[in-house]
């Protein structure tokens, strides 16, 4: 019996990068809502809205594209709720609510109009990318012409959202140690039964939405944010998983499309193994680029060269694995969860020196950082969830992704990572928890063409861990009217990282309509 396979896709979300030195310098109120709680009020102003966009809508659905927004002051933005239809196909079965922030346009010129947004996941808050990090997520000059617009998906935060475990129970499935020994079958029966309990749990919890719970669905939803918002085409910026949900869009409605720029890509053509396996392989490479940095520091705990320094790091999880770390909250250390840590810290070279500080801390006993970074991960602050973005994710994925890997998928998929992974391999495989949800995936995994579209600006990163370059210039290949932007450098997503070409290309493209040159590659 072959008891474990790579796994599926980590969480793909420029939420993992979102400030994260600040954070981690004062993550209890960076990432909390008390922040911003404690921002007086603004005065309200005026109602504003453009009458909904209804052409070409079917009679079914004219309720859904036909309602008024009622939009109220909440912390310096607006705030509305949406009403979309639980099943697309089936518009009387029942309703959910979306929830939606606007970040008005700040300057005086009219409005091009409103820019929908999307940090990725699949589970990551739109709401609180625009409430917490709108300057990391959109320069200045797109929010002096944009309505910068974000939303919770169907399934996700403030919206109609799935819902699994309470605080506690959701410790216990992150973060226990298994009692079987890693690679046995009584281990993957065990993590399997784990699995088991956390579906069963969504399913009761979540109030009949979870079949609901797809890119597709997702992507119909936009659409009727679109015509809401009063706009006749779809201006999109998103990052990581949102390029798969754009990309979605396009497929859909490709006559709607206006200026969309997808950041940090997933090629939606991948089946879900290998969408976790080349994510293995991302993530060595990254962490190769660390340990070449780590060891110019007097401060590395690691010697000798890069491939020493991975052989060491190797061992330290070998033995975490073997003899966890007990931290001051009474949570132990062991390998997944260090493996968590460090692969939090690889989405932006900025957390570098807290992985540094994170390895140094376990090979002297001390688990404190390296759980301060498996926290940012799933977004827990004091012992609770900040979101639901670990239920969110498991939802969409287990919809999205086919289970239709043969054995010798996963044997080929097993020795590539052992080949090109060696360090991350040996925690990058486990029973694929979609095997025990409740319900099919109703997902496909198939090119992208989106034959009509206007020009669909692609941004790749050339040692993205998280997406890796590869998938960018495939999307960009498979889209008929892609256009390539290559940012050469290290971390996830591309724009508004500091590289002026990059930012350059996708504000000109925003503001004035001009895609840059495909291919375009910036240094």
């Amino acid at each position: 019996m072959n008891t474990s396979h790579p796994r599926r896709p980590r969480s793909l979300s420029l939420s993992r990068g979102l400030a994260f030195v600040a954070a981690l310098a004062a993550a209890s109120v960076v990432l909390s809502g008390c922040l911003y709680a404690s921002i007086p009020e603004a005065a309200p102003r005026p109602t504003w809205s453009k009458p909904a966009d209804t052409s070409g809508v079917p009679a079914e659905l004219l309720p859904y594209y036909g309602q008024e927004l009622e939009w109220t002051a909440c912390g310096g933005f607006d705030c509305t709720m949406v009403t979309a239809p639980l099943d697309w196909t089936d518009p009387g079965a029942g309703d959910i609510e979306l929830s939606v922030i606007r970040s008005r346009a700040e300057g005086s010129a009219e409005p091009i109009g409103s820019l929908l947004t999307n940090p990725g996941g699949p589970g990551a808050s739109g709401i609180d990318l625009v409430r917490q990090s709108l300057s990391y997520a959109v320069g200045s000059a797109v929010r002096e012409r944009f309505d910068v617009i974000g939303f919770d998906p169907r399934g996700v935060g403030e919206s109609t959202s799935v819902r699994c475990y309470d605080a506690a129970a959701m410790d216990a499935y992150l973060f226990d140690i298994p009692e079987n020994k890693r690679g046995t079958d009584a281990w993957a029966g065990e993590l399997l039964d784990r699995h088991a309990d956390f579906a069963e749990a969504c399913d009761a919890g979540s109030d009949g939405i979870l079949p609901h719970i797809t890119t597709e669905n997702a992507a119909r939803d936009m659409d009727l944010l679109r015509a809401v918002l009063g706009d006749r085409e779809l201006n999109y910026l998103g990052y990581s998983y949102g390029t798969f949900l754009g990309a979605t869009y396009a497929k859909l409605f490709p006559d709607r499309v206006g200026r969309l720029v997808l950041d940090g890509a997933i090629d939606p053509s991948v089946p879900g193994l290998d969408v976790g396996t080349t994510q293995g392989v991302g993530f060595e490479s990254a962490l190769r680029a660390y340990m070449a940095s780590c060891l110019d520091d007097d401060e590395c705990p690691f010697r000798g060269s890069v491939d020493d320094a991975m052989a060491d790091l190797g061992t330290l999880l070998a033995t975490v694995d073997r003899d966890p770390i007990r931290n001051s909250d009474g949570r132990m250390l062991g390998a997944d969860s260090l493996m968590t840590a460090i692969i939090a810290a690889l989405y932006s070279q900025d957390s570098w020196s807290y992985l540094t500080d994170a390895l140094t801390g376990v090979l002297e006993g001390d688990a404190r950082t390296a759980f301060l970074l498996a926290d940012f991960y799933y977004n827990r602050q004091d012992g609770q969830y900040a979101d639901n973005s670990t239920e969110a994710f498991r939802a969409y994925n287990c919809m999205d992704y086919p289970l239709d890997s043969t054995p010798a998928d996963i044997a080929a998929a097993e020795a590539l990572l052992e080949a090109e992974a060696p360090t991350v391999a040996p925690y990058w495989a486990g029973p694929d928890p979609c095997d025990v949800w409740p319900y099919p995936a109703t997902g496909v995994r198939e090119r992208i063409t989106a034959e009509g579209a206007a020009p669909i600006v692609v941004v790749g990163t050339t040692n993205d861990p998280a997406t890796p370059y590869e998938w960018s210039v495939s999307l960009a290949d498979q889209l008929s009217s892609g256009v390539l932007v290559t940012r050469v450098g290290e971390g996830h997503t591309g724009y508004n990282k500091g590289n002026p070409c990059v930012d350059r290309a996708v504000d000109t493209y925003l503001l004035e309509g001009t895609p840059p040159q495909d291919g375009l590659r910036c240094e």
